[in-house]
């Protein structure tokens, strides 16, 4: 990942920071101690967005919705970051799989790559971390607002002799809940057993939301 990537993250980070330890402050609720992952004031609506998983359907807000999600950002033809953190992210579902149903999350990949990344590509590619796994693409136009939204920086390299190229991205883990509100960040690098024990204790710690 080029400097840029990475300043993007820490300043990310630095800001998400700057919030931690508030979101948890209210009358009889406690904040979780946590290793890696940085919690938000305040739950961070996602604007609305249209886009489609593997098998051609439609995936938004209402995808989203009464269920917990491990967002990441990636692409198919990406050499290292992305199949590490969907097996790291598979193995932390297997190491939360005695939560209740409603309390297990799901993983969405969304692709970065639009132009390579078909609903076909994505879905033969996500099955092999987890069959559970949604590959989720669209336009680059409706990827671009949810990217610039959450503060994922995607870089396109140039295209090589053989018309190959490379796609350097963010590699942070966003953690939705389940009004479709961003409520976590996990920084990289990414451990299963440590983001299944920060998810655990961010599940167990927040107060319910009428």
């Amino acid at each position: 990942m080029n400097r840029f990537l990475v300043a993007a993250l820490i300043v990310a980070g630095v800001l998400a920071g700057v919030t931690a330890g508030y979101f948890f402050s209210r009358p009889g609720s406690e904040p979780p101690t946590l290793e890696r992952a940085t919690l938000f004031a305040t739950p961070r609506a996602l604007p609305d967005f249209a886009l489609v998983d593997q098998a051609g359907r439609n995936f938004g807000l209402s995808q989203l919705r009464g269920h917990w999600t491990f967002l990441f950002f990636g692409f198919v033809n990406c050499p290292d970051v992305c199949p590490t953190t969907l097996a790291t992210l598979a193995e932390a579902r297997r190491l939360l799989a005695d939560l209740p149903p409603g309390e297990w999350p799901e993983v969405a990949l969304v692709s970065v790559d639009p132009a390579r990344d078909t609903p076909d590509v994505l879905g033969r590619y996500v099955s092999h971390f987890d069959p559970a796994f949604k590959g989720v693409t669209g336009s680059a136009d409706s990827i671009n607002a949810l990217t610039k939204h959450l503060g994922v920086a995607v870089v396109v390299g140039p295209p090589a002799a053989d018309g190959s190229y490379s796609v350097d991205h963010t590699a942070a883990i966003f953690l939705i809940d389940p009004t479709a509100s961003q409520v976590a960040l996990f920084g990289s690098p990414h451990d299963a057993a440590v983001i299944a024990r920060d998810y655990r204790g961010i599940v167990a710690a927040r107060p319910s939301r009428e």
